[in-house]
């Protein structure tokens, strides 16, 4: 089959290095490079640099699409991150990945919401692209859990198995499955930026750990130094602190970071 490939983020490599060892891959759209870090070098997004080691050809914008010659059979979206328009929706079958149980969690942060929330629960939809935003007809849908101490990065990996299956099992026959129309009422994900970082210590231990593995760190001060908490767990109700990095340091446990406060009385956000 000749697919279109769109994504952009880690987790979709597996996916599309399994599509393109079944499937004849015509072309990859992906972001286009940005500045990263500190030094904000101009930076290729994960699928760009699995596309190039590939040998396919990399287009990073979608006003490119009109470019390619070849007939497509699929067009293949995975948190992409752009809005299609007529011209690539009418060009072939376009079917989209997205991880959260639809119409729950629509837009651009479903994994990281859930864990925020501290769900129980999700699903990888497979669907129809239309014109609005993740609002298409479910084709194929898994549930999956989420335990209590599941990172975001532990479940892209869930999701990214389970992406690879149900894509196979729809493109190995197409006609076979009939696609059902979103039911309830959608609800809607922003985008999590550095202030949603920062830890409210009134909130919870369990709120403070959902946000912490959800993120991938907290901001806060610790008795006056500015500090990210990396890991933390439960333990009888009580937040534990597992891993620490204080400004300007390498990361760190938390006993070495208490040792170094040499018996000083420990003040959250002080």
């Amino acid at each position: 089959m000749k697919l279109v490939l769109m994504g952009t983020n880690a987790f979709v490599v597996p996916v599309f290095d399994n599509l393109a060892h079944q499937h004849d891959i015509i072309a990859v759209f992906t972001r286009a490079p940005k500045p990263a870090g500190r030094k904000q070098v101009l930076t290729k997004s994960p699928v760009h640099i699995w596309a190039e080691s590939c040998g396919l050809p990399i287009y990073t914008s979608i006003k490119d699409f009109d470019k390619i010659n070849s007939e497509i059979d699929h067009i293949v979206v995975i948190s992409y991150g752009v809005i299609l328009r007529e011209n690539v929706l009418n060009a072939a079958p376009c079917i989209n990945i997205h991880p959260s149980d639809l119409p729950k969690y629509r837009g651009p942060s479903p994994i990281r919401t859930a864990i925020y929330n501290g769900d129980k629960k999700s699903a990888v939809c497979l669907m129809k692209m239309n014109n609005d935003m993740d609002a298409g007809d479910i084709i194929l849908r898994q549930e999956f859990n989420i335990g209590e101490n599941d990172t975001n990065e532990i479940i892209e990996s869930r999701v990214s198995e389970i992406a690879t299956d149900i894509l196979n099992e729809y493109l190995q026959n197409p006609s076979a499955h009939i696609a059902t129309p979103q039911i309830g009422t959608p609800t809607y994900t922003k985008k999590f930026t550095g202030t949603d970082e920062i830890i409210d210590w009134s909130r919870g231990a369990d709120a403070i750990h959902n946000q912490i593995r959800a993120l991938g760190a907290g901001r806060t001060k610790i008795n006056g130094i500015d500090v990210k908490i990396l890991e933390t767990k439960i333990e009888n109700g009580e937040l534990k602190i597992v891993k620490i990095q204080p400004s300007g340091k390498k990361t760190m446990d938390w006993k070495s970071f208490v040792n170094g406060l040499r018996g000083a009385e420990i003040k959250f956000g002080e």
